[in-house]
Formats: C-alpha cells, structure tokens, sequence
C-alpha cells in the first residue's frame, strides 16, 4: 500500500483507522463520566495485584535465603524482589488486558478473564519465584553459604531446590490467579456498562458502528 493510497478520503484503511479513534474518544468520554469506584478499580486495581506479586516476591526471596542458608545481604535480595515483581506484573496486566479491553480491541469477556487470570499467575505468582533463583544463587556462590553443583548437575541441583519453595508458594500463585480473574472480570462488566451507554445514548453521532 502506497503513502497517497493511504491518504485518499475513501480509502477504507483511512476510515477504519478514523472510526477505531473515534471509537476510543467515546469510551474514553463514558469512561470519565463512570461512578468513581468504577474508574478507581480500572485505573488502580492492577496495583493490588502488583502488590500481591511483590509478597511474591519477597516470600520466594525469604525460602531460598533459608534453604541456601543465605544471612547477609538481606536488604540487597529483599529490594529488587519487591520491587521488579511489581513493575513488571502492573505494565503485564496494563498491556495484555487493561488497554486492549477500554481501546475495544477485546471485546470477548472469556478471552478477557484467561488473560486476566494468566497474568497473574504466571507473571504475579511464578515470575517472582523464578527470579529469585538467579538472585540467590549468586548471593549463594558470593558468600559461600551452600556449596554448589557444577554444570553437568545444575538444571537437577535447581529443579531439586525449587521444589519445595513451588509448594509452599502454590497458595500465593492460586490466589493470584483468582485476583487476575477477578480484576479482569470486573473491569470487563464495567466495560460492558460502557457500551450500553453508547447504545442508549441520544446522540446517533456517538453511537458506534
């Protein structure tokens, strides 16, 4: 497709890229005019599950400082476990579900809550456990508090010592998965709501197409 293409009024890329704008003018205008409780779980709900994800975090941190029997640099661990969590699993959610749904581009509420329930499991439950492997490792091999495998024995040595942190830690990845699934299905509904006021709305101009 050509750039003089693209720019031609009747071109249907052109009008599609207009009504999708437009679309997202109005749902951003219905979105405003929403009860604040409703905008406050839209704009703020994906930071409790960021906080859930820092617990995570910070719990994974605590069993595999006790397991290699790690006792310094406590602060150091403790620091980018409740923080990396965090970050990632708010900008996750803000990707994959939060602006897809309030952009229009996920409308399926199924899709939407497996999306939900996705990221907070995998990225708010199993993500902080997997990080805090390499972080402790190294703090491991550091001050010498655990001797470690070599190479040829390093994927079963891990595998070995994870396990019981995965089983301790299988609580706090159902729980996230349950607040993922349950922000996602929230905000689906407030999106819903939206919808039915641009379908009752009195202005034709804002009704979608």
């Amino acid at each position: 497709m050509t750039g003089r293409e693209f720019l031609e009024l009747d071109s249907p890329q052109r009008r599609l890229i207009l009504e999708r704008f437009k679309r997202m003018e109005i749902l951003q205008k219905m979105f405003n005019e929403l009860p604040k409780a409703d905008q406050n779980l839209c704009n703020h709900g994906k930071y409790f599950l960021a906080a859930n994800s820092s617990l995570c975090g910070l719990a994974a941190n605590n069993l595999f400082r006790s397991i290699l029997h790690v006792r310094k640099a406590l602060l150091v661990s403790a620091m980018p476990m409740a923080v990396i969590p965090f970050l990632s699993t708010a900008a996750v959610y803000e990707v994959f579900v939060h602006d897809p749904l309030f952009s229009g581009q996920l409308n399926c509420e199924v899709c939407a809550v497996i999306r939900g329930g996705l990221v907070g499991a995998v990225v708010g439950g199993f993500y902080p456990i997997f990080l805090a492997i390499p972080l402790n490792a190294s703090l491991a091999a550091r001050y010498m508090s655990t001797p470690l495998p070599g190479k040829e024995n390093l994927l079963r040595y891990w595998l070995t010592t994870a396990q019981p942190v995965f089983r301790k830690m299988s609580l706090g990845i159902l729980v996230q998965a349950l607040t993922g699934l349950y922000l996602a299905t929230k905000q689906h509904g407030i999106y819903m709501k939206m919808l039915l006021q641009m379908n009752t709305s009195r202005d034709p101009e804002e009704l979608p197409e």
